[in-house]
């Protein structure tokens, strides 16, 4: 199942705009603050698909029933880009597990995804939700997930970005049989000769921290 935020005009596409306005998104600051914004947009949409279980709470005046989070999800972050991402889902999911992820392109003929770094909490029968601001090839979002079920088995599992290309979906469900979701609030055209997305918005781990050598 995929879910496009921009299907419906929202404020979440404010957001996103000056993310890819090539002049506004000079400001580092700012580039950083729109991407945890659309972090808890994001988080608040997603928690819609997500099971309640009723409890009643006590007010000073009266007891009412309210239907609340079943269980807190883990939130994995794919290191660098994702982590002001990261941290607007971690505002709303403030009980939430938190996971890291190191990954990189190798560029060459065929781009690979190489992986350096892991931390994660047991992850069997959780809610797990990956955050990473661009969906491109979708390499790197499977050689997490590849990674992550070394710590178990989730029961669902949640794909978030912010834009995403038509060949990053397309692999994704080449490559894991298995039930997931994936949200984006931008479902972009294409990827380039680069495999960057078109119209995209750059290299959302630069914009966040600078250019990396």
């Amino acid at each position: 199942m995929i879910n496009i935020l921009d299907h419906q005009a929202s404020i979440a596409n404010h957001f996103l705009s000056e993310m890819r306005h090539k002049d506004i998104q000079k400001d580092r600051s700012k580039f950083r603050h729109n991407l945890k914004k659309l972090g808890q947009v994001m988080a608040y949409e997603l928690s819609k698909s997500l099971n309640y279980t009723k409890e009643t709470i006590e007010t000073p005046l009266a007891k009412i029933e309210m239907e609340l989070l079943d269980k807190s999800p883990v939130i994995v972050a794919i290191l660098r880009a994702s982590m002001p991402f990261f941290e607007g889902f971690m505002d709303f999911f403030d009980k939430a597990d938190g996971a890291f992820i190191g990954a990189y392109r190798e560029e060459g003929q065929d781009i690979s995804i190489k992986l350096d770094y892991l931390a994660a909490p047991d992850l069997e029968g959780r809610t797990l939700i990956i955050v990473d601001p661009m969906l491109a090839t979708g390499k790197s979002l499977i050689a997490a997930y590849n990674q992550l079920i070394s710590k178990g088995l989730p029961s669902e599992i949640h794909f978030v970005s912010v834009v995403a290309a038509p060949e990053g979906i397309e692999y994704i469900a080449a490559h894991l049989k298995t039930n997931y979701t994936i949200w984006v609030a931008s479902l972009d055209k294409k990827l380039n000769e680069d495999s960057y997305i078109v119209p995209g918005l750059g290299d959302a781990g630069d914009l966040s921290f600078g250019v990396k050598s």
